[in-house]
């Protein structure tokens, strides 16, 4: 029988709860650990990602996933985005601190579900801007013995506004964008581009992943729209324990969406959720 507990609240460095959800088998062995990192405007309740956990469960995973700290969701209201504050307030590195915190939570010694769980065995997984964060957190981290990238970015300089549109921001000390769902405006204050330059050695992906250790599985659609598959290709050409895994025709969400109301997933995760869970047992 698959266990499942939602919303319980994490101490982080940033002065706001880590919401994480959990999902394992009841039997008490000692399971290998996948951690869940979403991306930029997501959350862990996102589209299939339950689906996503409890078939890492039924696998015989200890599987954890997490809005990060400052994502825009409240205890209250978990999905989507009520808090914009927290999110303009957002960056790379309390993303960071907050992947750290799950990660210390799960192999403390008195951890609460620690008879099902082997710390020693710890992956991680992110997907698009969550992918960036995992593979850094990868090389900082020897606790993790692998780490598996769905749709990941290369690079996070790339994606910063240039020239007037720089200036402008700098300026006006915010810009905004469109929660294409939602309709939301977003706040990204200036402070999210300051902090990367003050930590731009650290947050430099390709310097991340040229020196990993653990094994890495790069997943990728042929079809996304929103991150360049030449993205997943460089970072191959980087991690030097790296497997490249395109799918065919896939987007940069695997074919599913928010809501997603159906009691299965997409072939498209299907396929990527199969080949992570073989990646990790092998």
């Amino acid at each position: 029988m698959i266990i499942k507990k939602k919303n319980i609240p994490l101490r982080g460095k940033h002065g706001k709860p880590i919401l994480t959800d959990i999902f394992y088998d009841n039997q008490e062995n000692h399971k290998p650990v996948v951690i869940f990192c979403h991306g930029y405007k997501g959350f862990k309740d996102w589209g299939a990602w339950d689906l996503v956990a409890a078939k890492f469960a039924e696998a015989g995973f200890f599987f954890i996933k997490f809005n990060f700290s400052h994502n825009g969701g409240t205890i209250e209201q978990p999905i989507d985005f009520p808090d914009l504050e927290a999110f303009g307030q957002n960056n790379y590195i309390k993303e960071l601190d907050d992947l750290e915190s799950v990660i210390n939570w799960v192999t403390v010694v008195n951890f609460e579900f620690k008879n099902h769980i082997n710390s020693n065995n710890i992956t991680l997984i992110g997907h698009s801007r969550g992918g960036g964060i995992s593979i850094i957190k990868a090389y900082e981290n020897p606790l993790i013995t692998k780490l598996i990238t769905w749709a990941s970015v290369c690079d996070y300089e790339s994606r910063f506004p240039k020239g007037q549109d720089l200036e402008t921001w700098k300026k006006n000390g915010v810009m905004y964008i469109e929660n294409g769902r939602t309709k939301q405006q977003m706040p990204h204050y200036y402070q999210f581009y300051t902090s990367f330059l003050e930590n731009k050695d650290r947050l430099t992906i390709s310097k991340a992943s040229k020196n990993i250790q653990a094994p890495h599985l790069i997943v990728h659609g042929s079809s996304d729209p929103t991150v360049d598959i030449a993205e997943a290709k460089q970072l191959h050409t980087w991690s030097p324990k790296s497997e490249l895994f395109i799918v065919k025709d896939a987007d940069h969400i695997f074919g599913v969406k928010h809501p997603w109301n159906k009691k299965y997933v997409s072939k498209d995760i299907e396929a990527i959720v199969q080949k992570s869970i073989e990646f990790v047992i092998l």
